[in-house]
């Protein structure tokens, strides 16, 4: 075992996981005996989530997105796309009443007129108001001084919604600082068409870094990550920009171009936006935001409702991941740290368990990925069949399972007190002191002396069995009615649970039996366990149990030693028949239809085998025949509910064992 040690950041999980994989069959093993393929099963298990270890409920994808547009919902609500121009209409009114205060108390002389007049005349349009009284001479020095002071915050407000922490981190925004930004724009869209050339630009951007590191926030790695910050920045501008009508457009455009005031830094900032809107087309440039209002609760900059927006983009952006939707989608996709920061820790934990449901399959060897598929192993075929087994044993146990016991050379029963050599299949029933004694006799044959531990080192050719009497063997086939209409009544998953259930039993109890299962519609054909997942139901017509009773025949004929049973699971009457290698199909059943199959009903007791049907929901016409059948050859009928399927065909099977 390797143990990996890491610092503690507050997020890793000290507790087991709450995935079991036992859960995780139980949950999609009714898809799994539907005919869904793995990979759809386990998407499907997923959207739903399932049950966890610790008794709560792990959420399903659908159930984090809903949580995810719920809190998109409620965060719409906090600010308003107009906020930056209100906001700033708002300050600019309080600044020209302080102005107007003022030259009310002030002497009346021909320059405080001229300045009134022009407080009068004013325009309506805010940027073109602001652009108006930067040319304005104040009488009030604090009126004076609260428009520089807004001036120079604003002019911080537009870089900063336009190019994000990149602008933030100049501090200031005088005209060298300007030039500053827009030389290094000017590098970096140089960077941008090298690379769009097919040229190297790891040593430019390592260049790049050295000049401009204090003004790159995170100190980003490579020029994919500048690349991307600065993408989803000009994305969340654009989009707040595109839910704003003409003209308040026009005049977010004509401040960010006055306040800036540098026509370079203008331009590369557009260069660099149309290139990054090819570059990352799927972040919905120019596009507005669905739903958003002019106003909200609370009322903020251009920078503050750009964050705003961004915000909103990174719930859709996690929507769409929890969505798995697209092309190629995978949880990876889903950005644990949003989940974190939008849903808290409950929702990252729920995550979590989704991401280690895959893991968990395959650590337990129930399941694994050949050529990009997800694929059941043997190993959780047999757990599948066991969690069905243990399922009904709910309804259909109490107690031991006994067995009917014959003298002769065997496993599990009586103990004989003779032994020998185990062989591959025996039951695992060592006689330890014959094994450890045939290790050390070999041990010192080879030379070899025992260690002073006193450990054995044990080899496949020591081990002997105990043997004891062995129980009667038997052999079963199953019949599985494969036809259109186990589907369409619902019978088609119980049919199924109850063949792995029974295959489980036999395996894991009766270890010397024989369990055949057979399918049938227009053909009968033999399936192996796996199957049973891979095999749907067929649309197809004809249920045809003459061929199903000479396959059973057949096979139960290479067993003449052992006690021989047939299980039928059904819901209809045999409406096919072969003519040579052909299927004929007709409905209503012609008389020939039930003449061969009643024909092979015949043979098939004359072997001595013991008929079973389980008639499940069925018309008045198909209980006549099979009734009139078991009748005539010593067979039985059931008519079982869908819930009682597996716990009475098992109880039936080890009442037949006992």
């Amino acid at each position: 075992m390797r143990i990996r040690y890491g610092p503690w950041s507050g997020r890793q999980d000290p507790f087991p996981t709450e995935v079991s994989p036992d859960t995780v069959l139980d949950e999609i093993a009714d898809d799994l005996l539907a005919g869904q393929e793995a990979d759809v099963a386990l998407q499907r298990l997923l959207r739903r989530g399932f049950p966890g270890r610790s008794g709560g409920r792990v959420a399903g994808l659908d159930d984090l997105r809903r949580r995810v547009e719920q809190a998109r919902r409620r965060e719409l609500g906090r600010m308003g796309l107009e906020g930056p121009l209100r906001e700033v209409e708002q300050r600019l009114a309080e600044i020209v009443a302080t102005e107007r205060a003022a030259l009310d108390l002030a002497p009346d002389d021909d320059a405080v007129g001229d300045r009134a007049d022009q407080l009068d005349t004013l325009p309506a349009d805010v940027a073109a108001r602001l652009s108006a009284l930067r040319d304005y001479d104040w009488y009030d020095a604090r009126a004076g001084q609260a428009f520089a002071d807004l001036l120079a915050e604003l002019r911080r407000d537009v870089a900063h919604a336009a190019l994000g922490r990149l602008a933030g981190a100049l501090g200031s925004m005088e005209p060298a600082d300007l030039s500053r930004m827009a030389d290094m724009l000017a590098e970096l869209n140089a960077m941008v068409a090298k690379r769009d050339r097919g040229e190297d630009v790891s040593d430019d951007f390592a260049a790049f870094s050295a000049r401009y590191g204090d003004l790159l926030p995170g100190s980003p790695g490579t020029l994919d990550e500048l690349l991307a910050e600065l993408a989803r920045r000009m994305a969340a501008m654009s989009r707040l920009l595109a839910g704003l009508d003409a003209d308040q457009r026009a005049q977010l455009a004509q401040m960010a171009s006055e306040l800036l005031g540098d026509a370079d830094l203008s331009f590369q900032a557009e260069q660099l936006s149309r290139s990054l809107q090819s570059l990352f087309p799927e972040l919905g440039w120019d596009r507005g935001v669905p739903d958003a209002m002019p106003t909200g609760q609370e009322s903020g900059g251009l920078a503050e409702t750009v964050d705003w927006v961004e915000h909103l983009q990174g719930y859709d952006d996690l929507a769409e991941a929890l969505g798995q939707r697209y092309p190629g989608a995978r949880l990876e996709d889903i950005d644990d740290d949003a989940v974190h920061r939008l849903l808290g820790e409950d929702g990252a934990r729920d995550l979590r368990a989704l991401k280690e449901v895959e893991r968990a399959l395959e650590e337990a060897g129930a399941a694994s990925r050949r050529h990009g598929r997800l694929e059941m192993t043997p190993r959780g075929i047999r757990r599948l069949g066991e969690r069905s087994l243990a399922r009904i044993y709910e309804h259909a146990v109490n107690g031991g399972t006994g067995s009917h016991r014959a003298s002769g050379a065997g496993g599990d029963g009586e103990l004989t007190g003779a032994t020998r050599r185990l062989r591959f299949g025996d039951p695992f029933r060592l006689d330890v002191t014959r094994t450890i004694g045939n290790a050390v006799m070999r041990s010192q044959a080879g030379g070899a002396r025992i260690a002073a531990s006193g450990r054995v080192h044990l080899h496949p050719e020591d081990f002997e069995l105990a043997e004891a009497e062995r129980r009667v063997r038997a052999a079963t086939v199953l019949l599985l009615d494969m036809s259109f209409s186990m589907p369409l009544r619902g019978n088609w998953v119980p049919a199924k649970r109850v063949a792995l259930a029974l295959q489980s039993l036999i395996d894991g109890k009766f270890p010397e039996d024989r369990f055949y299962v057979v399918g049938f519609s227009d053909y009968a054909r033999r399936l192996q366990p796996r199957d049973l997942l891979e095999t749907g139901w067929e649309r197809v017509y004809g249920t045809n149990m003459q061929h199903a009773f000479m396959l059973a025949r057949r096979l139960l004929g290479a067993h003449p030693e052992a006690e021989q049973q047939v299980i039928m699971v059904t819901d209809g009457e045999p409406t096919a028949h072969l003519e040579g290698d052909v299927p004929q199909f007709a409905w209503p059943p012609e008389p020939r239809t039930l003449q061969l199959t009643m024909i092979e009903a015949a043979r098939l007791a004359r072997t001595g085998a013991t008929l079973n049907v389980f008639l499940l929901d069925h018309d008045p016409g198909a209980a006549a025949f099979v009734e009139r059948m078991v009748s005539a050859y010593g067979g039985r009928i059931f008519y079982p509910d869908l819930d009682d399927l597996g716990s009475l065909v098992v109880r039936d099977f080890l009442h037949r064992r006992a």
